[in-house]
């Protein structure tokens, strides 16, 4: 097995690559231990010195490192760590981990669902090309609540990317939005 890493626009994350499905949809974020109680890799990761958080995407495992720790020693460790248990065929997520990760949408206002539907089709991708994710959180009063995920969580370069990219185009697609704004969960 061969596991390709790539830089992320956010120096604290590294986005590893190992050439096969890692969630069939969606993607999951884990900001602590007890996050990853239900997601064997990302708890094994945890294990590993100077891990921040993990990201699972599509296709991806992006993992964040803690400021005091250097991508010298800590890139091999999860690199090993990834081959393991991929190559032993180890569950990455637990059945019910998956579960709760669905949103049915069903509830959703007309706005709220043409909101989902822009950031599913014109940002997630852009976004999961750099390791990360943006998910909608909620919207009240004219402001969209959005939370970063995986790289770009912490990203220098996510206001910039919320205020300029995201916030001007729903504000173009749907009059009702007045703002974008970031929900941190760290």
């Amino acid at each position: 097995m061969f596991i390709q890493t790539e830089e992320t626009p956010n120096p604290a994350t590294l986005k590893f690559l190992p050439g096969q499905v890692i969630l069939k949809s969606g993607s999951m974020d884990f900001r602590t231990v007890e996050d990853a109680a239900d997601a064997p890799l990302a708890k094994r990761l945890f294990t590993l010195q100077g891990v921040r958080s993990v990201f699972f995407g599509g296709d991806f495992v992006s993992v964040t490192k803690e400021d005091d720790t250097d991508w010298v020693m800590l890139k091999s460790m999860v690199l090993a760590s990834l081959m393991e248990h991929l190559s032993m065929g180890m569950p990455i997520v637990n059945d019910n981990a998956l579960d709760q990760n669905k949103d049915d949408g069903e509830n959703d206002s007309e706005i709220v669902q043409q909101i989902k539907e822009l950031l599913e089709t014109r940002v997630r991708p852009a976004v999961a090309m750099d390791g990360g994710d943006i998910v909608f959180d909620r919207f009240e009063d004219g402001i969209v609540f959005l939370q970063m995920q995986g790289a770009c969580a912490g990203c220098p370069s996510s206001t910039a990317t919320l205020k300029v990219g995201i916030e001007n185009m729903l504000k173009h697609f749907i009059p009702e939005v007045e703002e974008v704004r970031p929900v941190d969960y760290f």
